[in-house]
């Protein structure tokens, strides 16, 4: 008899402290789950968007509508993605064979591995050299031999040939700062080869 009035107690307390939990469980869940939602909604500082070509329309894109001079109907963004992807090709398709030095710099073998890539290196193997030359008065020469590209790159300046052979091909592609006002001419419908610019 002890036993059963006990257990009845208890489950008499039980029933009404039920009622203050779930309503004590509403009110904290509710702000527990915004402030989950607003962790994946606040900024956390990442700069990349995913991919390098993308993260660059992107800034493109904030420039665009930064500047309240920009004229829309002359905005051509795929013309950059085509650039970019022809960046990437020279960049990822192409394989180094080899990388030798010589009097006054360096001569370099490459390969290009995709057929885009190839068309690609064609194309900044035209242009580059100029670049190079204006930008850090350097000589660039390219020879295609069958699927090969013969790449040299010298200078007059002793103290500069170390930096060129440390450069090395994709260094060498990427040096100097024209690519970028190239893009921006590019992407607002300006001539790209006026001025400094790549390919």
């Amino acid at each position: 008899m002890v036993y059963r009035v006990i257990y009845l107690s208890i489950m008499a307390s039980f029933l009404f402290i039920l009622p203050a939990m779930a309503e004590q469980a509403n009110k904290v869940l509710p702000i527990q789950h915004h402030g989950h939602q607003q962790k994946h909604l606040q900024y956390i500082g990442l700069t990349e968007s995913g991919t390098d070509l993308f993260a660059t329309v992107q800034e493109v894109i904030r420039k665009l509508e930064a500047n309240p001079d920009t004229d829309w109907s002359k905005v051509n963004l795929e013309a950059l993605r085509e650039h970019l992807r022809d960046m990437f090709e020279f960049s990822y398709n192409v394989d180094v064979i080899s990388q030798q030095s010589i009097e006054q710099g360096v001569k370099i073998k490459v390969k290009p591995t995709t057929a885009h890539a190839k068309k690609a290196l064609a194309k900044v193997l035209s242009a580059h050299p100029m670049m190079l030359k204006m930008e850090a008065g350097w000589n660039m020469q390219s020879q295609q031999q069958n699927d090969y590209y013969e790449i040299t790159v010298t200078t007059t300046k002793p103290n500069e040939i170390d930096k060129i052979r440390g450069l090395g091909y994709i260094g060498l592609l990427a040096y100097g700062n024209h690519h970028q006002p190239h893009h921006w001419s590019m992407v607002t419908g300006q001539d790209p080869h006026n001025g400094m610019h790549h390919q």
